[in-house]
């Protein structure tokens, strides 16, 4: 009598596909981003604002407002797989004082995102305009405002 199976065979070919289904969701799935939004607004006194959004050291966006444009949303996608994510803002803010001079204020920070994923995020000033940074009312824990100025910031050249 002739045997097609064995127990060895049929264990190692059990094995095999097993072991098929459990890796191939791993590597036929793409990693997945993360994402997050921010939105910045022009304050009553300024006339007009141009700020740039750094995530990781990597240019996200650059926003304009004045009069016509108050108010900018993006969105920001994420590498896989990390939790942390540092931020810097920069830019140029035009006030008019109450005294009517028109002031120009260089803004620029740094800062720690703490898993940003799905978090809409608002762009802040603080001390006449010179502190700038991102903050999430509903979980004010998931950013992290570092003061001081930027290193990362440099004047555009335009």
């Amino acid at each position: 009598m002739t045997r097609f199976f064995s127990i060895p065979l049929i264990s190692r070919t059990a094995l095999a596909v097993c072991a098929s289904f459990v890796t191939a969701p791993l590597v036929v799935t793409p990693a997945l981003a993360g994402d997050f939004t921010v939105t910045d607004g022009k304050a009553s006194t300024e006339i007009s604002e141009v700020s740039r959004i750094y995530i990781d050291g990597t240019l996200a966006a650059t926003i304009r407002l004045n009069d016509k444009s108050p108010e900018k949303t993006i969105h920001v996608t994420t590498p896989a797989g990390r939790l942390e994510h540092t931020y810097t803002l920069c830019g140029e803010i035009t006030i008019r004082t109450p005294e009517g001079r028109v002031e120009t204020h260089e803004v620029n920070s740094d800062g720690t995102l703490h898993n940003p994923d799905h978090h809409h995020f608002y762009a802040l000033g603080s001390d006449n305009f010179t502190e700038f940074f991102l903050q999430d009312p509903d979980d004010p824990e998931a950013a992290e405002h570092h003061p001081g100025q930027s290193s990362v910031c440099t004047t555009p050249v335009s």
